[in-house]
């Protein structure tokens, strides 16, 4: 007979901030942390902790109910509402921001929220770690996820773990035609970083173990933009990543972020910097709204119930890590409203830059030279490709 299943649920949103963009006030974390304490008395959720990633108020509830539960998304929902509520009485900046809609519809997938979710069987001892980033997309995990799941030089256990020596499978979401694939790692790794290596439309949304397809890792994939068809704020993903005992140790997850990559977001959504790994102290988000900072707090679950945090990365040796970023930050940011800092056209459709274009486009004279062709984007090329193929 099977164990009853645990279900963690990490649910964040941009409710408003304190002064621009980088806090949550603390009235709101107390609102939504009441809200939950009454889902608890009231047995939707079993456990939770609130808490805050820069100004995203992040949710984590522990519960039976299985993922997108409509009670339990409900409950978050509400959450947000009321601390949308209290951020307005308050004049904060933003406020209701992530909440693309006026009336709960079941779950509260496509109405702005970032939602990560898994369920599995407990082990003896279930360490998890969870990670929560600011000013940034769903894909800035794309290359960690890589490291953690793939990559012997960063994970030792993928060659010296029997457990883990099968390797990972990778389920990938393509945020723009809303369809997913998935690729085994290690045989289809360069198939996957081929993927992958666009971050801003094809998201690694799951890992599981190959051997028994046993749920490892699971990433929030909600695009604001694609979602409301312009600009409202970054996307801020969440993630949850199992740890020992036949997935990697913590201290193989962790060392995925010591090389602060650069990803897509920062100020007005719309600029390259490097993603920096800090405790919840530093988790405020200034300079340039940014830059973009990544927070790892360790759990163990314990018949549905949180034994925790550990705030991972308040550690001295993620320091040199950090001065990294900040070196990054200075170097990118000398290049101020130029590629490669600012965001390459595709994805500057989605923020104000179309109305400047608008505007000017009246000005523009026909030079009578001859056209560039435009380029073809992926899913075009593989319409093509399908049609050569039927002639």
């Amino acid at each position: 007979m099977s164990k009853e299943k645990t279900t963690v649920s990490v649910i964040k949103a941009d409710i408003g901030s304190l002064a621009g963009h980088h806090i949550v006030h603390p009235d709101t974390l107390a609102i939504a942390s009441r809200i939950l304490a009454e889902g608890k008395s009231k047995g939707i959720i079993t456990d939770y902790y609130v808490t805050n990633v820069g100004d995203d108020l992040q949710l984590i509830m522990t519960h039976r109910r299985g993922v997108d539960n409509n009670a339990v998304h409900e409950l978050a929902w509400n959450a947000f509402k009321e601390a949308a509520r209290v951020a307005k009485e308050l004049g904060l900046y933003a406020a209701g921001q992530d909440l693309l809609s006026d009336a709960f519809s079941g779950n509260v997938r496509g109405l702005g929220p970032g939602v990560a979710e898994m369920e599995f069987e407990e082990r003896p001892s279930e360490p998890i770690v969870i990670f929560m980033a600011d000013k940034t997309e769903p894909g800035a995990f794309n290359l960690p996820m890589y490291r953690i799941f793939a990559d012997p030089f960063n994970t030792a256990g993928l060659v010296i773990d029997p457990r883990l020596h099968q390797g990972f499978k990778f389920t990938v979401y393509d945020a723009f035609e809303g369809r997913e694939i998935t690729l085994n790692a290690p045989e289809e790794i360069y198939d996957l970083l081929a993927i992958i290596g666009t971050p801003g439309r094809f998201i690694v949304r799951r890992v599981n173990r190959k051997g028994d397809d046993e749920i490892a890792a699971v990433v929030s994939v909600e695009r604001l933009s694609l979602i409301a068809g312009r600009y409202v704020g970054k996307d801020d993903p969440v993630a949850i990543v199992r740890a020992q005992s036949g997935f990697p140790a913590v201290g193989e997850i962790l060392e995925a972020f010591t090389h602060p990559h650069l990803v897509a977001g920062w100020m007005r959504g719309s600029h390259h910097g490097p993603l920096m790994p800090v405790g919840l102290r530093h988790a405020k988000v200034t300079r340039f709204d940014g830059p973009p900072r990544v927070v790892a707090l360790g759990f163990n679950i314990k018949n549905a119930k949180l034994v925790g945090p550990a705030d991972l990365f308040d550690d001295v040796a993620f320091d040199e890590v950090r001065r990294m970023a900040l070196i990054i930050a200075d170097y990118i940011r000398r290049h101020g409203p130029m590629m490669p800092h600012r965001l390459g056209p595709e994805e500057m459709e989605y923020t104000t830059l179309p109305e400047v274009l608008q505007r000017l486009s009246s000005r523009f004279v026909e030079t009578g030279e001859k056209k560039a062709a435009k380029p073809k984007v992926t899913s075009e090329l593989l319409t093509s490709e399908k049609e050569k193929e039927a002639d």
